[in-house]
């Protein structure tokens, strides 16, 4: 159902990718529900929605990967 990807743009900054296909059968409110639960839990945040001529949702969610760089110790 969900297939993710990752992608560096900035200098210690990635983005990880959510790829979600959604079946013609849920109701507005049902796929409003999940997305808005994505969002909360797991710090997704919504980047595009497609909907095929079939109905089927295609929705793409991103959150923010910060990797903090390892400090250099100077041993005396």
């Amino acid at each position: 159902m969900a297939v993710t990807t990752r992608r560096a743009f900035q200098r210690n900054i990635e983005w990880e990718y959510d790829h979600v296909t959604l079946a013609s059968d849920f109701s507005r409110n049902v796929v409003r529900t999940l997305l808005a639960e994505r969002a909360e839990k797991g710090g997704w945040e919504l980047r595009s929605v497609r909907i095929g001529n079939d109905g089927v949702r295609r929705v793409v969610l991103r959150r923010k990967i910060i990797r903090q760089p390892r400090p250099e110790y100077i041993y005396i």
